[in-house]
């Protein structure tokens, strides 16, 4: 690793660290006017779609604020253009699939097709020459890829989901088992390429009972996460869960990621030592005041002091409206105040 900043992986596997790291979920993106400058000129496929400028967008925010690891700009849904599948990527809203897909497409999906997201492996080849410290690489969890696919587009609680899973059964065990291990390939193949660490994002399993979740999703998230693999940490995150985490205790993942509902303290009494949790500042205090950002950081800075491991980052993404001072005073807050003594 030579000369890489490698705190953030040390605290996903809980050893000492420096200083407490910090990343962003969605650091390259709409706050920072160097994206919007690109975005006039490229549609977010296009970016995605072209090395160069996934690199460009990726490396951005590093050359302003102190981060501990970059995260390769993407879609989370990339890999369906991998399955034959198109969809409309649209900004603000999420991405639209062309068409819908009828409970027998949907168990019928394809194998993925990794030659045909080589440009995503190509981009994290470039940036690992370029790169001094980690670069994570991140896809969706199985229910929530299984979301967009049945819904078409982002949805608020997702009912078409949930009524699929009961009314269609046979299909709904076809199409998780299909995700998990194409998701899976995926992720092997970016860490093959080069990132050095890796986030599930399970957004929206939250939706679901713990009863629907551990019959119906744990079994094809476990797979999922088998054979990604622990060669690089595994980060597992997912929003409004809080009733889901005694189900996630046994994940073979290295960190937990905690939203902004649930304190670290109150997480750590369910989770014990079992993962790092990454977290957990509610996105809109980076639009509010300096005295209270800095408070709320010091909190949370403190209790995961008192964890075998913790990575800080937002309870979720970054939101468009934030100043990018605020993100910088954020970062070398939690740097200062995090250092061990």
């Amino acid at each position: 690793m030579g000369n890489m900043r490698d705190r953030i992986l040390k605290a996903a596997r809980c050893e000492p660290v420096d200083t407490t790291p910090v990343w962003i979920m969605r650091q390259a993106g709409r706050y920072l006017p160097e994206y919007r400058e690109v975005r006039k000129k490229y549609s977010m496929e296009e970016i995605c779609r072209t090395p160069e400028l996934t690199v460009e967008v990726t490396l951005q925010p590093l050359r302003r604020f102190d981060l501990d690891a970059a995260i390769l700009y993407s879609d989370l849904l990339v890999p369906l253009w991998g399955m034959g599948i198109a969809f409309d990527l649209v900004e603000g809203k999420g991405p639209i699939l062309q068409k819908a897909l009828t409970p027998s497409e949907l168990a019928a999906l394809p194998a993925v097709d990794l030659s045909a997201l080589e440009f995503t492996f190509n981009a994290i080849r470039i940036l690992r020459r370029e790169l001094d410290r980690p670069l994570i690489g991140f896809t969706g969890g199985p229910f929530t890829f299984a979301s967009y696919l049945i819904e078409g587009k982002p949805s608020r609680d997702y009912p078409q989901t949930r009524a699929f899973l009961h009314a269609h059964p046979r299909e709904w065990k076809a199409l998780m088992q299909r995700l998990a291990e194409n998701l899976s390939r995926y992720l092997r193949a970016k860490i093959e390429a080069g990132v050095q660490m890796v986030q599930v994002f399970d957004s929206w399993v939250g939706v679901l009972s713990p009863e629907d979740f551990r019959e119906s999703v744990k079994p094809y998230l476990i797979e999922q996460l088998e054979q990604v693999g622990n060669d690089v940490p595994r980060i597992y995150f997912s929003t409004a869960s809080f009733h889901l985490f005694p189900e996630f205790v046994n994940l073979p993942a290295e960190v937990m990621g905690v939203d902004w509902r649930v304190p670290l303290t109150q997480a750590r009494g369910i989770f014990d030592d079992t993962f790092a949790l990454q977290g957990n500042l509610d996105p809109s205090l980076l639009l509010g005041t300096k005295e209270e950002l800095f408070l709320k950081t010091a909190k949370i800075v403190e209790e995961g002091q008192a964890l075998s491991g913790h990575i800080f980052n937002l309870g979720h993404g970054i939101l468009p409206p934030t100043p990018p001072e605020q993100v910088e005073r954020l970062v070398d807050f939690v740097h200062t105040k995090g250092e061990r003594r």
